[in-house]
């Protein structure tokens, strides 16, 4: 009996479990191509602390908060600058949006509750959660993690708001090397599968692709020959946002249903 994934050529751009995707895939009949693209996402401790004074001296109307841990991390280092209750009064006193359960669940513990939250834990369900919303002439802080995320930040500014970003974690980009490579297979249509795991992922390679102009190619090269898969809703929207309409999400955002996912793809 032929393997959903006989013969093809299956990229792995994470840096965790690579032994048991590899086996998973080769389970599937695949051959696993190890092209990490994760980079490092580091606590940026110095960095932020400006950003929070800042943020502490002028206040916000709105806060974006889109991950747990990050507000967790906000509140922990604005406590190492003695900030932490001028911080926590800011947060009292803005209208809070979030993005998904675990967010809700630290702003609880805070005794906080946001008056729009993004139930399916996407940046565009955010949007669409405060798409009602007049933002212009307000401030706006958004807490992001590890990446930029330029579609959600455009969606406030392009409403006149005035956008202060802080990113607890940030992001050192993968080396250009692994990045060249898989770009190389990409374009030569010498890989048939490319296995995304975060968001990260998806940016370090289109942010490469547009720095070497080549964004439009790669973006349709995905779209015609090359299957993009996505471990989940939020890795899944950063293709979207980078042009990417062709792949496959398994319903439970599981790196081992993602594969399973994939062979599921090609047999049928």
């Amino acid at each position: 009996m032929e393997k959903g994934l006989s013969g093809k050529k299956v990229v792995i751009c994470g840096s965790r479990k690579i032994e048991e995707m590899c086996a998973l895939i080769e389970k599937q009949g695949g051959i696993p191509l190890v092209r990490p693209l994760q980079g490092t996402v580091f606590l940026a401790e110095k960095e932020v602390g400006p950003d929070i004074i800042q943020f502490v001296e002028t206040g916000a109307d709105w806060v974006i908060l889109t991950t747990g841990i990050g507000t967790e991390t906000l509140v922990e280092l604005a406590g190492k600058l003695v900030l932490e209750e001028a911080l926590l009064t800011r947060l009292h006193g803005a209208k809070i949006a979030c993005r998904g359960y675990k967010t809700v669940a630290v702003l609880k513990k805070l005794g906080l509750t946001p008056v729009a939250v993004a139930e399916d834990g996407t940046t565009k369900g955010l949007a669409q959660a405060l798409q009602d919303v007049d933002f212009s002439g307000k401030r706006v802080m958004i807490q992001l993690h590890g990446e930029t995320a330029p579609a959600l930040t455009s969606f406030f500014e392009s409403r006149g708001a005035e956008v202060q970003k802080i990113l607890p974690y940030q992001h050192i980009p993968p080396e250009d090397k692994s990045v060249e490579t898989l770009v190389k297979e990409i374009l030569g249509k010498e890989s048939d599968a490319v296995c995304f795991t975060t968001a990260v992922q998806v940016r370090s390679l289109f942010d490469y692709a547009r720095m070497h102009s080549i964004h439009p190619e790669m973006a349709a090269c995905f779209n015609k020959h090359v299957l993009a898969a996505a471990v989940g809703k939020v890795t899944a929207e950063a293709l979207r946002e980078e042009g990417v309409e062709r792949m496959v999400v398994p319903q439970h955002e599981r790196m081992g249903a993602m594969i399973i996912e994939l062979a599921q793809y090609y047999k049928s």
